[in-house]
């Protein structure tokens, strides 16, 4: 199994963790259910966990891509540059998510503010896996690029206009 292969793996469970994490943080804020509370904190730990294994397959894969044709470095590097903020920003959440399951399980008075600032880092890092995981589909999957749309149309009219120029 080559980075490209592990990357390809890997990089889903940072983003998919984080949307679960923060589906059952908020459930158990709402709840005021400290067990399923700890649950996402171990949850969001293990997604930072799987960022940095991310973060450092990301280098090999884009080794064996940034090359190939339909993919530039300006998507590769838009992708990284993404990603790098996500895995800080989840590192972040994971740190944090350990205060809170610690002030949590000592039933320490400040386990309330560190649920919060978990919860908004959090909603925080899955706003951006959401950027993340889509810059990382657009360096294969061309048919979810933005410019995709608009490259086809310009491609299938000046095809017609060719044609009817020969004509």
């Amino acid at each position: 199994m080559n980075d490209a292969h592990l990357h390809l793996v890997v990089n889903h469970f940072p983003i998919i963790g984080t949307i679960f994490g923060l589906g059952i943080l908020i459930a158990g804020l709402v709840l005021k259910n400290n067990s399923v509370k700890n649950t996402a904190y171990v949850l969001l730990v293990f997604a930072a966990i799987f960022a940095f294994i991310s973060m450092s397959t990301g280098e090999g894969a884009e080794e064996m891509v940034e090359d190939m044709p339909n993919i530039g470095k300006q998507i590769i590097h838009k992708h990284e540059e993404l990603a790098e903020k996500l895995a800080l920003l989840l590192y972040a959440t994971g740190i944090f998510s350990l205060v809170a399951l610690y002030t949590s399980l000592k039933n320490h008075k400040f386990s309330k503010i560190a649920s919060y600032i978990t919860l908004v880092l959090a909603i925080g890092a899955a706003v951006l896996g959401s950027s993340v995981g889509t810059s990382g589909g657009e360096i294969r999957h061309t048919e979810i690029r933005d410019n995709t749309v608009n490259s086809a149309v310009e491609n299938v009219n000046s095809n017609s206009e060719n044609a009817t120029d020969e004509n």
